[in-house]
């Protein structure tokens, strides 16, 4: 008696375990898709990206600054044989005895200089041109990068909700499946039915039951995308219902084809890019021009016992220019005209892609409205329809296969209109996204 409750209590405390660990929350869609921005691996990545060109860019402009110089050097020397020649002796007598040679065992030189470009052919006002231009492409893409981690939280969104209400539906039919079963064994033995009925009626159960399981797994699947994607625990069950989408969804203004054009993170990205291409041209052409910069300097010298230098200050110009860039540099301007050819091409790609997405996204869209009308009312015909056909059934005016039958396309009806109501609101936002206004319709806190 008492290992019986001992058992039981086992069991009671490993329910109560499960339960806990398998943690049920009811996430709405915006919080998802801010938590999705803040803690996914890839918009990560691309704000890190947008923070390195921030960097170099900040490096290019440091160019403009004068280089400043110090170096200095202490050198000992062996014993050097140092001889001095001045006027006084080589003027004379030959046969006179040269003067005591100085003794010297070491050498200090010290030196500081300092150079500021005035002119190099524009190259470094177009390099920083182009830096700026990189960076903002980067910011337009870490921007783009967000857009497609919010579709794909929504993408998730929709399935999940699919799958959950697919497996509601089936285990509701399963159940329904199971009492009938139940009723035709019974009229079966008592020779009320044949046995060809009662076969159907359990072949029936048999598919729903795989379908339920089917369902289930898709749910599971769905569900550990998105919990990795969100960065949340892997027993996190996230339940998706209608009060997870914003009421005020469809409020939301689509832009027309040119003001997408305008919003698309993307072709900003690609307009900054063709901006930098353009710098990188004048950068290359920079080659056939003089550098001139401004140069200053000090220097101070002893070697023992012979000579110290002190004070030596100098400032100047210095002007130089490479002859043989009239001949190579020409390549480096094609070069960097071809990839500014390659942007400007991408570009245009890119402009026809994204019409025809937003037409897509608007048929889609359009269609989705149409589906959840037609299949709004194929619920209720079909729910009429397996009513009657039950009548008829307990009445002995229909058989077995048109009450099996019915009831299938009763359920088909429903799970039609589940993923029709899913599919408005994620055509909706396919949409959002194809005028490149989907992060912006959920107006989130964080940036």
């Amino acid at each position: 008696m008492k290992f019986s409750k001992l058992l039981l209590f086992g069991i009671f405390l490993i329910g109560i375990s499960s339960v806990h660990a398998q943690q049920k929350t009811n996430l709405s869609l915006k919080d998802a898709v801010e938590i999705a921005l803040s803690k996914s691996d890839e918009v990560g990545l691309a704000t890190t990206k947008s923070v390195t060109r921030s960097y170099e860019l900040s490096s290019v402009k440091n160019n403009q600054y004068p280089d400043v110089k110090i170096s200095g050097q202490y050198l000992r020397l062996t014993n050097a044989d140092i001889k001095l020649k001045s006027s006084g002796e080589a003027s004379s007598d030959p046969d006179a005895e040269p003067a005591a040679t100085p003794k010297v065992n070491q050498l200090m030189f010290g030196q500081a200089s300092v150079s500021m470009p005035l002119f190099s052919g524009f190259k470094l006002r177009n390099s920083i041109k182009a830096s700026e231009s990189q960076y903002k492409a980067e910011l337009a893409n870490a921007s783009y990068t967000k857009e497609e981690t919010a579709m794909k939280v929504v993408s998730y969104y929709a399935d999940l909700y699919k799958a959950q209400k697919s497996v509601e539906l089936f285990k509701e039919s399963l159940k329904s499946g199971q009492q009938r079963v139940t009723d035709f064994t019974a009229m079966e033995q008592n020779g009320i039915i044949a046995r060809n009925d009662l076969l159907k009626a359990q072949l029936q159960v048999s598919k729903y039951q795989l379908s339920l399981d089917d369902a289930e797994k898709n749910v599971r699947l769905i569900n550990y995308y998105l919990v990795t994607l969100l960065k949340l625990s892997p027993e996190t069950q996230i339940s998706v219902s209608p009060e997870s989408i914003q009421n005020d969804l469809f409020s939301f203004n689509v832009q027309t084809e040119a003001e997408a054009l305008q919003s698309r993170k993307d072709m900003e990205a690609l307009s900054h890019l063709e901006n930098a291409s353009k710098s990188e041209i004048k950068v290359a052409q920079s080659g056939y021009y003089p550098a001139l910069s401004l140069t200053g300097g000090y220097v101070a010298m002893d070697i023992q016992n012979v000579v110290r230098v002190e004070n030596a200050m100098n400032v100047g110009v210095g002007l130089s220019y490479n002859l043989s860039s009239i001949f190579k540099n020409g390549k480096e301007v094609k070069a960097a005209k071809s990839r500014a050819q390659e942007v400007e091409q991408q570009k245009a790609i890119l402009t026809d892609r994204i019409k025809e997405q937003i037409m897509e996204a608007k048929e889609s869209y359009d269609l989705s409205m149409k589906q959840d009308k037609v299949y709004t009312e194929a619920v209720g015909q079909a729910d009429e329809n397996f009513r009657i056909v039950k009548d008829k059934y307990d009445n002995g005016l229909s058989d077995t296969n048109d009450l099996l039958e019915a009831d299938v396309e009763d359920l088909s009806a429903k799970i039609n209109l589940a993923y029709a109501k899913a599919n408005v609101v994620l055509k909706y936002y396919e949409l959002l996204d194809a005028s490149g206004q989907l992060t912006q319709s959920f107006n989130l806190t964080t940036k």
